[in-house]
Parts: structure tokens; C-alpha cells; sequence
């Protein structure tokens, strides 16, 4: 199995309970190992008190994203700390898109940065999530 194949399936496998990202209205665009791409239309349950995306929602999008790019290699992955700056808003009907990429990989532990880019690729936030692995995998595929 390529790498990317086992990024796919693992993304299959984690996707069919991913109640919270399907039910924001993610979509999955591209997974590969250590890297993934969703997306997101801005609606108007998604928005705040100003008449923009809500921050916790640009937060859940880019939270989703990483979480596919550090469970890419088969390996139950959870957050450790995640962080994120806002730097434009993000408007009502606009498709946001969370880029995932894998920063560093040591042991049981990663650091990946989420850029979310707006349809113009203004860059709307910037993420940094840490990770650690723990036991399981999303499909059998060899012994732990």
C-alpha cells in the first residue's frame, strides 16, 4: 500500500464518524501523508454577531484538517494544543480552505500548520496543532 493509499483509507475510515465535520458542512478535498485539504461554505448558521464566520468555526475547519493530516499514517492520532491567529474575516457564501502540512514528526509526537485561505487565497487564519499518537489504528492493517 502506498502512502498515500493508506492516507485515503485511513481518511475513509476516520470520515464515516466525523458526525461534527460533516454536520458544520466540511468537505474532504485531498489527503496524503502528513498533509490535508478540506473545505468549508461560509452559511448563515456559521456566522457571529458581526455578520462574519464565527472564529470557532474557522477553528473547527482547520482543527478538522489536521486531524486528517496527523491520522494519515493508519495511527490514532488526538490533539495535544492547538492555536490559531485570525487575520481576515471570512464572509458569508465564501469557501474556506484549510491546507494542512506536517512541520515536524517525532516519536509519538507532531507539529502541523493549517493554512485557512479564502476563494481570493487571502489567508483568513493561521493554525498550529500538536499532536501525539495513541493505540489504534482506523483499519486493520498490520499488529501494533
Amino acid at each position: 500500500m502506498t502512502p498515500k493509499e493508506r492516507a485515503e483509507k485511513s481518511a475513509a475510515a476516520m470520515w464515516a464518524n466525523d458526525n461534527a465535520s460533516i454536520w458544520l458542512g466540511m468537505e474532504l478535498v485531498e489527503v496524503d501523508e502528513g498533509c490535508a485539504t478540506l473545505s468549508l461554505k461560509v452559511q448563515k448558521r456559521h456566522t457571529n454577531g458581526h455578520g462574519i464566520c464565527h472564529g470557532g468555526i474557522t477553528f473547527a475547519l482547520a482543527d478538522s484538517a489536521f486531524a486528517f493530516a496527523c491520522n494519515s499514517r493508519n495511527q490514532a492520532t488526538v490533539a495535544q494544543h492547538n492555536v490559531i491567529s485570525y487575520t481576515a474575516p471570512a464572509k458569508i457564501n465564501e469557501v474556506l480552505t484549510a491546507t494542512a502540512t506536517e512541520v515536524s514528526l517525532n516519536g509519538r509526537n507532531g507539529i502541523y500548520d493549517v493554512t485557512v485561505t479564502n476563494p481570493d487565497g487571502e489567508t483568513v487564519a493561521e493554525f498550529r496543532g500538536f499532536c501525539r499518537t495513541i493505540k489504534g489504528q482506523h483499519f486493520q492493517e498490520y499488529a501494533e
